[in-house]
């Protein structure tokens, strides 16, 4: 017979043994070809690297040809960001006017789209039901899908009339900052709406029980532990949402106005609501429209504001990735 310690390194070794013998099979089992896993991954690597390197084409050229704008000798990088007419034709090149009517129409639309996508945004979180939530979501995203050129139609055939019947025709221009800047805030209201839906959503039911457990009412709780469990993922959606004001097109190149405003001195336009003034990317779309040749002043300036708004939403989103990783909150 054999003793109990015998007996007890025998099933040791036993129990080792069928641990081995599981590793292997588990071994042998993830190591078992799939063909279809390694295409679909390959592809999916195909992807992220073609995307890397359009943004990388896409930056090589916008670099490229602003330098022959730098290097061209007439224009000077200090001048570029200072001074306070932009005419490539007279050799004035102040971008800051085009800068200015940007951040003005920028400014508009976050007047309309932060505090209405944020409500929005509360209100299918916390009180919709589910199937209102349902309904009235998709009806929401709706908005993202109209083309901007519909809303910049909108801007200059409802929202232009509108403003002038409250403030007055002399007041406010045929075409203004404040008309384009306003239908621009509804247009991302739904990207706001939507993101910051999705970041209270991710906040656990718990910290909500929690909160009702100690007296607090719905509000209250929304309020003081919800909104600051969510502020990362909230942030991050008023910063996508200015990238998109600061970016878009259509809208201010129909209703804004077409030309560049005059920063300050005499008859200054570029802070004035109700006056017209171009933006960026209006101005980049109303000067390639003409005929402009190959490696002109003016063909070279639009890859020079091109690059300025490149790098300007570069580092919006820069700033969306800190706060997002600053002020995130990770609940187990």
């Amino acid at each position: 017979m054999s003793t109990p310690s015998e007996a007890g390194t025998m099933s040791a070794r036993s129990t080792a043994v069928d641990m081995r013998a599981r590793r292997e099979a588990r071994t042998t089992i993830f190591r078992r070809p799939r063909p279809g896993e390694t295409v679909i991954q390959l592809f999916l690597l195909f992807c992220g690297v073609l995307s890397i390197f359009t943004t990388l084409g896409i930056l090589y050229v916008l670099g490229s040809e602003a330098l022959l704008f730098f290097g061209s000798g007439l224009v000077d990088l200090g001048e570029f960001f200072t001074a306070p007419v932009w005419q490539p034709q007279a050799e004035q090149f102040g971008i800051m006017p085009l800068v200015s009517a940007t951040l003005m129409t920028t400014l508009f639309s976050m007047i309309v789209a932060i505090p209405l996508g944020l409500g929005a945004a509360i209100y299918l979180a916390e009180y919709a039901k589910p199937q209102t939530r349902a309904t009235l979501k998709p009806i929401l995203e709706i908005l993202a899908g109209i083309p901007t050129v519909v809303y910049g139609y909108f801007a200059l055939t409802f929202m232009t009339p509108l403003l002038r019947g409250i403030f007055g025709q002399n007041t406010v221009s045929i075409y203004n900052v404040a008309s384009a800047g306003l239908v621009m805030g509804i247009m991302i209201l739904p990207t706001i709406a939507s993101m910051s839906e999705d970041a209270l959503s991710a906040v656990p039911r718990s910290l909500r029980e929690a909160s009702f457990g100690l007296g607090s009412t719905k509000l209250e709780a929304i309020l003081k532990v919800v909104l600051p469990a969510g502020l990362s993922g909230i942030i991050a959606a008023f910063i996508v949402g200015i990238s998109r004001a600061v970016g878009e097109t259509m809208i201010v190149a129909l209703a804004a106005g077409a030309g560049p405003c005059k920063l300050y001195g005499e008859n200054a336009s570029c802070f004035q609501p109700f006056g017209a003034a171009e933006t960026m990317t209006g101005h980049i779309v109303r000067i390639s429209g003409g005929d402009l040749s190959y490696n002109s002043i003016d063909y070279n300036s639009l890859f020079a504001i091109g690059l300025t708004l490149f790098i300007f939403t570069l580092v919006l989103n820069l700033i969306s990735r800190w706060i997002t990783n600053r002020f995130r909150e990770v609940y187990q």
